[in-house]
């Protein structure tokens, strides 16, 4: 699966250390997704706390809101509130995000009362607006996504383009920056967009203190995929009835826990007691792509990892991941990615050193 590289999110003006709080409006409402409104609102009040302790004025004023105010219930049942009534804000607000919600949510924008107008109405007089998961449906029935980059949860992808076909759908990255508007995949991708954004407000150092005190790397963004070659191929395998299906799907979260073993079809095929070409024609009935493409990619997946959570040399991350040499990891990254090893590190690695 080719990765889509997201644009990063570093064109808002940096905060001066004097200057006003910003106000950051996060939008739920009855049904929305916990941990959309959550993710985004730990990351932001983390910033604030850090920025107390070096003496600096807090960056952001945190407002929870929602259509009618009072208390919303999320689809877990956890109540969150009490909100402000959109009707109610009142001020300069810097930042909206719109977080996800129930499928009834998406089929209809308009069952959440006053939501898309206010939307339309605020979206000039902000300096940014970006949603949460399945909350890109509620920018873009405003038409506030028209002709602009956007993402969202993988699994509604389809649902979105097919309903909003002026919208510019990115569905393999983590968050999609189209400034002034901002997408985030599912659910805890919201945090990624929200360290992008404290990042490019407060700078990097605080963005991964934050992220540090959060056990986060600093950048997941686009130059990652929200769904991995493994997960995916592991999915469809184990949708499948029978044994068939749990013998392969057995067999990939082998292969995923192990891509430096040989995973040749001669070996993988001795290991389900198959022929090879029996194994090879099952695995793509199976998974939809050849053994070969998947062991790539889930070498590939592997080593990004490791180019962004270490500072290894090129030859030890080839060979952790299972590439035979750095040319090899070099052609597939380059291929699959359009950037060089080095350059992948370079815009994706928030974390140093590793043993």
């Amino acid at each position: 699966m080719t990765a889509k590289t997201a644009t990063p999110a570093n064109s808002a003006k940096p905060l001066a250390p004097a200057e006003a709080r910003r106000t950051i409006v996060i939008v739920a409402y009855e049904g929305c997704q916990s941990l959309d409104v959550t993710g985004p609102w730990e990351v932001f009040s983390k910033a604030n706390g850090f920025c107390k302790a070096i003496g600096r004025v807090l960056p952001y004023r945190l407002l929870l809101a929602s259509p009618k105010g009072g208390p919303v219930t999320s689809n877990s049942g956890l109540q969150l509130g009490p909100t402000t009534a959109l009707s109610a804000l009142r001020g300069e607000i810097d930042t909206v995000l719109v977080v996800g919600g129930n499928d009834a949510v998406l089929e209809q924008p308009g069952s959440v009362p006053h939501l898309i107008p206010w939307l339309q109405r605020r979206a000039p007089q902000v300096r940014r607006m970006g949603s949460v998961c399945t909350g890109a449906f509620a920018l873009a029935a405003a038409g506030l996504f028209d002709g602009r980059r956007v993402t969202t949860h993988w699994q509604y992808c389809g649902r979105l383009a097919a309903m909003f076909p002026a919208v510019l759908l990115e569905p393999d990255a983590i968050f999609v920056a189209d400034p002034p508007l901002y997408s985030s995949a599912g659910i805890t991708a919201a945090i990624d967009l929200s360290l992008a954004l404290v990042e490019a407000d407060l700078g990097q150092a605080l963005a991964l203190q934050v992220a540090r005190d959060l056990v986060l790397y600093l950048r997941r963004p686009g130059g990652q995929s929200q769904y991995s070659a493994g997960l995916q191929a592991q999915t469809q395998a184990s949708s499948k009835s029978g044994k068939v299906g749990q013998r392969l799907g057995g067999l990939l979260s082998w292969m995923a826990e192990h891509p430096a073993e040989g995973l040749s079809i001669a070996a993988l095929a001795l290991r389900v007691h198959m022929s090879e070409r029996h194994f090879a024609r099952l695995f793509l009935s199976e998974t939809g792509q050849t053994p070969a493409r998947f062991v790539e990619a889930l070498r590939l997946d592997r080593a990004k990892s490791h180019l962004e959570q270490t500072s290894w040399p090129l030859a030890r991350v080839a060979q952790r991941a299972g590439f035979g040499s750095v040319d090899s990891l070099q052609r597939s990254l380059k291929r699959h990615n359009g950037i060089t090893p080095e350059e992948y590190r370079g815009r994706f690695s928030g974390v140093g050193g590793g043993g």
